[in-house]
């Protein structure tokens, strides 16, 4: 049968054309396990992400071939039988190969940057396309990137016309049946290919996670299979009668009203907690940009990249199990000031139109002049539009309005924000409440010279900074930089702070420092081995209060960014309208009953779920694949049938909460 297969020079051009495909889909598998594979914490044998990885390609390159096998079969589309049709077809697979090309070498420098597969999470970035093109220049050797792709797109296009010239000057002798045989047994094999099991279900992208390794996972899927899968969360809507019925749990868990509560029982009146004589204190938010908690002296990281961060965490209130609900700085920026989780895919909430009217606790510290601070252009993300929509008498700072120079894409450098900054603070006459938005530890990881001399370079063995969470890039130049990256935010901070000491307001000032995200990478034993198997090295990050007037404190217990403006109203004794489900962490502190948690959603592995108590509980969006990591580090039960059911059924209700908030959690009047 195989021989009757290879009668005809035309299938013989249907399985060369599919093998080259398949050739070029495995050699880039090839070259990202050995590109990115140092450092990921990958453990046991990789070869079943291997064979998964075969499988998706097999549909990738069975979907691509399906065309021309059934339309060539016609003698209008046969391109050893009519011209026209021969220079379709391999106009048809030059365009293929741009696109598997483009699309690997953008898959690259996404996972470069991202730690995860390309998806449609591009789409967002594309709506800033401008800072997101002179990132991709700064950060990554573009040029010889084109030449490697118009060198690969050349060699496609040649391997097509040679072969099928090499093709039309053979002679195959066949019958009608053999024809009918050859193609009814391609067109089979390639439609099992598509479906990729035996089984009653297709392999799915979610499969990947079996493997129960990130990297393993990501190593498996490929940029087709991962950006078309993540097109169909485009459109997720709120339902409210899933929060209706997910009310209950959600209450329980939040002590929120119980009976017939929905909606009115998200808006709560806060009383002050504290009394602060009339003063009202200054407050200073600052946004740390990717300030993963595993890569911090605060883990015990023995590189020691943030010495002066550690020791004033010492001084305050500091918080070590603090997550972001979600990667990225769009979504932290949007978690922090409106206390929801971003849950949209595709774009960003800020990015929505639709979600721009938004409650922020902010507008309850009357009488404070408000600030924002950033380095770059607000229109990134449209972070303009949700805090210049939804803070009253805010005075937004971009990088236009200081007199540093811009040193990058992001603006001017961190030191330069926050001493801009201060000046502004200095000028104040009555009580601030000022946030700043760090951007400098992100790649191009520029560090002014001035700066750089200054604080000192220090560089580390590549084995070293992979052991210890600097998983960048395989390169020990770059992966260095990134490195003194965090020392440089350390450095920026420890500037900021002694001037700020210097100050006539700085012992009425609270100051908060938390992570906007974390990165993903491998944590190895500074963190529990679930953060790394389960992604949580993505949302893990410091968050510190601090005030010369505070007494210090170390908590352990988990908490959210959602919970930064709640806490911050608390400590300054203002009375607030709290619509969504962020929680004052020192009044939460206090209570024994209180159930800790965090909610995460991962939108590369499109997975949902909660940090409580001693376990990580993840969910697939789409379908009922779950997982339970232990955070223990040496676990000795597994989770019974019962906590399951409730750990489901808080994810599910903080995710279709927040789903729903997005879009119901308008101000209650509109800003002069």
């Amino acid at each position: 049968m195989f021989r009757n297969i290879f009668t005809s020079r035309r299938m013989v051009w249907i399985w060369c054309a599919w093998l080259l495909v398949l050739l070029v889909m495995g050699l880039m598998r090839v070259l990202f396990y050995f590109r990115f594979s140092h450092g990921s914490g990958v453990q046991g044998s990789i070869w079943p992400a291997w064979w998964m990885g075969f499988r998706f390609d097999l549909r990738i390159a069975s979907m691509l071939i399906i065309p021309p096998l059934v339309l060539s079969s016609f003698t209008f589309g046969n391109p050893f039988k009519r011209k026209a049709a021969r220079i379709f077809w391999l106009s048809y697979l030059a365009i293929a190969g741009f696109a598997l090309f483009v699309f690997y070498m953008a898959d690259f420098q996404y996972y470069d940057y991202r730690h995860a597969r390309l998806d449609a999470e591009l789409l967002g970035f594309m709506e800033d396309a401008g800072i997101s093109l002179e990132m991709v220049w700064q950060s990554y050797p573009v040029v010889r990137i084109l030449l490697f792709l118009c060198a690969g797109i050349f060699g496609w296009i040649w391997l097509n016309r040679r072969m099928l010239k090499a093709l039309n000057k053979r002679e195959f002798i066949h019958s009608r049946r053999n024809l009918v045989i050859s193609f009814s047994v391609t067109l089979l094999a390639f439609l099992f290919f598509c479906w990729g099991k035996v089984n009653i279900f297709p392999l799915r992208w979610s499969d990947a996670a079996s493997l129960k390794n990130d990297f393993k996972a990501q190593m498996a899927l490929n940029p087709f299979e991962s950006f078309l899968n993540s097109l169909r969360f485009r459109n997720e809507q709120p339902d409210p009668e899933k929060v209706k019925s997910y009310y209950p749990a959600l209450a329980a868990a939040m002590k929120l009203p119980q009976t017939d509560s929905f909606p009115s029982g998200f808006t709560r009146q806060v009383a002050p907690t504290v009394n602060n004589n009339g003063k009202q204190p200054n407050i200073v938010l600052v946004l740390c940009e990717s300030f993963s908690f595993y890569k911090t002296t605060m883990s015990g990281n023995p590189l020691n990249p943030t010495p002066y961060f550690d020791s004033l965490s010492r001084q305050g209130l500091f918080f070590s199990n603090c997550f972001s609900p979600a990667y990225g700085t769009a979504r932290g920026v949007w978690a922090t000031l409106t206390g929801t989780p971003d849950v949209t895919f595709i774009k960003t909430a800020s990015r929505n139109p639709r979600a721009v009217d938004q409650h922020c606790i902010i507008n309850d510290f009357t009488g404070y002049s408000k600030q924002y601070f950033i380095g770059g252009s607000a229109s990134w993300a449209n972070i303009r539009g949700l805090i210049q929509n939804n803070i009253s008498d805010l005075k937004l700072y971009e990088e236009q309005d200081y007199s540093s120079p811009k040193r990058d894409v992001w603006g001017i450098s961190d030191k330069d924000l926050f001493m801009e900054a201060l000046q502004v603070m200095n000028k104040e006459q009555k009580p601030f409440f000022s946030i700043i938005q760090t951007a400098n530890n992100h790649r191009p990881y520029t560090i002014p010279k001035e700066d750089a001399a200054e604080m000192g370079m220090k560089s580390h063995p590549l084995d070293s900074l992979l052991t210890y969470g600097f998983n960048v890039n395989s390169s020990s130049a770059a992966t260095n930089e990134e490195y003194n990256a965090m020392r440089y935010m350390d450095f920026c901070i420890r500037k900021f702070m002694e001037e700020a000491a210097r100050q006539p307001w700085f012992n009425e000032t609270i100051f908060l420092f938390i992570g906007d995200h974390g990165i993903r990478g491998n944590g190895g034993s500074l963190v529990p081995k679930a953060y790394t198997e389960g992604g949580l090295t993505c949302e893990h990050v410091p968050l510190l209060i601090y005030s010369p007037t505070l007494p210090k404190a170390a908590y352990p217990f988990i908490c959210s960014q959602i919970d930064v403006l709640p806490t911050l109203a608390g400590m300054a004794g203002i009375p607030y309208t709290n619509t969504t489900l962020g929680r004052d962490l020192v009044q939460l502190a206090k209570d024994s009953t209180a159930q800790k948690f965090a909610f995460i959603i991962d939108h590369d592995t499109k997975n949902y779920g909660v940090v409580w108590n001693d376990y990580y509980y993840s969910k697939a969006i789409k379908g009922n694949s779950e997982t339970v990591r232990s955070l223990l580090p040496n676990p000795t039960s597994t989770m019974s049938n019962g906590e399951k059911k409730e750990y489901r059924q808080l994810a599910t209700a903080l995710l279709e909460t927040s789903r729903y908030l997005i879009y119901n959690n308008k101000k209650t009047k509109k800003l002069p």
